[in-house]
């Protein structure tokens, strides 16, 4: 008999047959003596969308609100079905006696592989493997210690509660919403009140009213000093008075009052968690939260050079003990052989900073594998994230950090100046980092004025000259935009999404057009700021959908129960869409062109896509749309003899000279020409250069051809 292997992917199911000896390849699976291997493609099953409840929700109707099924059903996702009839009929193989869930370690990894065997009514036994790594070494140890399948029951219950939560927020709200106000509008109980949150700082930055400052920085020549008043502030917010107090200060002689020496002992920083190495790649790269998660998660598949990504714990367990010296030494390569060998001659350090079980649930924190790694292998991008990791696994055996703060008061005419220094006295794990050791620290640091400096040795009671004071003007700023990684420190804050999912959250923001990036930081754009004022305030806010997530949460760890959440869901859906129903509020689309639907006359709008501006007609009768690029044809105009555009209308392929008005068919002789094969022409144009548009008319012609022999 045979167990039959359940991965998520078509490559993590070859490296697990590879390593099981699954050497048959057949269409859709691998076999060996053992192991029957197969893959799901991602989700093979989903949710059944609210047509196939009833025909007549194919069409949305504000009455039809909310959809509620009683009991949520499942269906075959029609893209990957073909897959799905494979792992269907290998289930029923009479040799198969055993499944082994190997899909992520992870609640949607759980999600994915029990909805499959609820469509295929699996009744047979099965096991969970359950690994944090891609290696040889960590399959073969998982396979020879596989859990029992039903220890996951719970983990599964949570997905399946977030999903269905999901789905009844999310379509019903949506559709609401569309219909209500007539615009693409997308609402969801985590996207929202992420929306919320950044529409929040918006308005604190449109309310704020900057204000002129100066500040008085005094030169003592061998050092420098800030005044501050008695209150610490060193801003002055009157003119006349910092003059005056230039005055006052200027050349006059001042006593050392106050010299403060402590000695600061900083520990090294945490493991990265996945939120947590998010912001920094964002903070040090400029990476989106989505693309160091596309990046890490080749680094653990294809690679195997890390551990599993999506984990929300900065520790590691004790049983890894044992395996530490191993991943130090896979690493100590290039510029990491200096930092790490000489932690291969000693004792590790283990402390509860770096091994903590209670601080572990479902994953550990990412570190490096036992693979060795050829770093010549790696992108550019892969090596920036791959030394993030690196550096902080190596800085974990490094001791603390010493330094000796010194804060010095100096007394002038009755007014106090302060200076502050700092003094090296063991660089410990900052040594990891060298000079670059500071681009973890927050982003809202304090001001420069403010920041350590070398300062020379001084006795309390010294005697000390103005040599000359300096006046700086400043303005009071709002508070900062958004980055990603300071959206993600807030969603993590507030307890919305999981570290899996916060990345996907962010990108669903910015091609819904409600959010847009801006260098590193996140606007919100027209369609965005109105949709927050559509949706029930109880959505906007993160605190209910942060209970949510703890729920859920409690769900997969048994203290909760599945019922009553998804009831509660029920009745906010409800409540949700009532609201949209009552609404007078009004929407106005702010992506309107100054282009006119050439078939309709409706004004079309502008909406980004991945090949560039679209211009859309809005009219759901119409459909008509085109690309904002321009794409020159080798017709030319018959009456100004320009080159004519190429366009894309409800009937097809067409030119048109937009100085003249012009317009004429490509299809002269009314042959049908497929839809569908008129559109890959016009993706095709899109991809190349004008050389190869100017063949439009043999491409056209070679399409009617082919329809003609079919």
């Amino acid at each position: 008999m045979k167990a039959l292997v359940l991965a998520e992917k078509p490559s993590v199911a070859r490296e697990i047959a590879r390593v099981m000896g699954s050497k048959e390849k057949h269409k859709g699976y691998f076999e060996g003596p053992k192991y029957i291997v197969t893959w799901a493609l991602g989700h093979l099953v989903g949710l059944a969308e609210p047509v196939d409840y009833d025909h007549k929700y194919a069409t949305w109707n504000l009455e039809d609100l909310p959809i509620l099924p009683k009991t949520m059903k499942l269906k075959v996702l029609r893209e990957t079905g073909q897959q799905f009839r494979v792992v269907q009929s290998l289930t029923k193989r009479q040799d198969v006696n055993k499944l082994i869930i190997a899909t992520d370690a992870a609640r949607e990894g759980e999600l994915l592989a029990r909805w499959i065997m609820k469509m295929v009514h699996w009744n047979k036994p099965f096991e969970r493997l359950w690994i944090s790594s891609q290696t040889d070494k960590a399959i073969k140890e998982g396979f020879s210690s596989l859990r029992p399948g039903k220890q996951f029951d719970r983990l599964y219950e949570s997905a399946r509660c977030r999903a269905e939560a999901d789905w009844m927020i999310g379509l019903n709200v949506t559709r609401a919403l569309t219909v209500k106000f007539g615009a693409q509008l997308s609402a969801g109980r985590v996207q929202t009140p992420t929306l919320g949150m950044i529409m929040d700082r918006e308005k604190e930055i449109i309310n704020f009213r900057s204000q002129e400052y100066d500040t008085i920085k005094a030169d003592f020549g061998s050092f420098s000093a800030t005044w501050r008043g008695k209150n610490g502030d060193a801003r002055i917010f009157e003119r006349q008075n910092s003059e005056s107090l230039k005055k006052k200060l200027e050349g006059q002689y001042g006593k050392v009052a106050q010299i403060k020496k402590t000695e600061k002992v900083e520990p090294h920083p945490l493991a990265y968690d996945l939120t947590e190495l998010q912001r920094d790649a964002n903070r040090k790269y400029g990476f989106s939260a989505k693309q160091t998660s596309n990046v890490l998660q080749r680094l653990y598949e294809q690679y195997k050079l890390v551990t599993y990504p999506r984990t929300d714990s900065r520790y590691l367990t004790s049983d890894m003990v044992n395996t530490l010296k191993e991943r130090l030494e896979s690493v100590a390569v290039g510029p990491y052989a200096a930092l790490a060998r000489p932690l291969l001659r000693k004792n590790l350090p283990i402390t509860k900073r770096i091994v903590d079980d209670s601080k572990v649930s479902d994953h550990h924190a990412i570190i490096p594998t036992e693979e060795t790694v050829l770093l010549n292998q790696l992108s550019t991008e892969e090596r920036k994230l791959y030394d993030l990791i690196v550096r902080r696994f190596i800085s974990l055996f490094y001791p603390p950090a010493r330094y000796d703060n010194v804060s010095v008061t100096v007394q002038v005419e009755g007014e106090q100046l302060h200076a502050k220094g700092t003094t090296i006295k063991d660089a410990g794990w900052r040594e990891v980092y060298g000079a670059d050791s500071d681009h973890f620290s927050d982003e809202d640091d304090e001001d420069a004025d403010d920041r350590p400096s070398l300062l020379p040795v001084l006795h309390e009671g010294e005697s000390v000259k103005v040599q000359r004071v300096h006046v700086q003007n400043g303005r009071t700023l709002p508070p900062k935009r958004y980055t990603e990684a300071s959206l993600l420190s807030l969603m993590e804050k507030h307890g919305l999404g999981t570290p899996a999912t916060r990345a996907d959250i962010i990108e669903k923001l910015i091609n819904t057009d409600t959010i847009e990036r801006q260098g590193n930081l996140l606007h919100p754009t027209g369609k965005g700021k109105q949709l927050i004022e559509l949706v029930a305030s109880e959505l906007r806010t993160p605190e209910l959908t942060a209970r949510w997530e703890a729920e859920l949460e409690k769900i997969a760890r048994g203290q909760g129960k599945p019922d009553p959440f998804l009831q509660g869901i029920r009745g906010m859906s409800k409540d949700l869409v009532t609201e949209v129903k009552n609404s007078s509020a009004g929407y106005k689309p702010h992506n309107v062109s100054n282009s006119h639907c050439p078939e309709c006359g409706t004004r079309l709008l502008e909406k980004k896509g991945k090949r560039g501006k679209m211009l859309v007609c809005p009219s759901e009768d119409c459909g008509y749309r085109r690309s904002d690029e321009k794409r020159l044809s080798n017709r030319r105009c018959p009456q100004c003899h320009k080159k004519m555009e190429i366009k894309e209308g409800k009937a097809g392929l067409y030119v048109q000279c937009l100085p003249c008005g012009i317009t004429e068919t490509l299809n002269k002789n009314n042959n049908h020409v497929n839809k569908r094969e008129e559109r890959k022409l016009v993706q095709k144009y899109a991809k190349e250069e004008s050389s190869a548009v100017s063949n439009l008319g043999e491409l056209l012609k070679a399409a009617m051809e082919q329809q003609k022999g079919k």
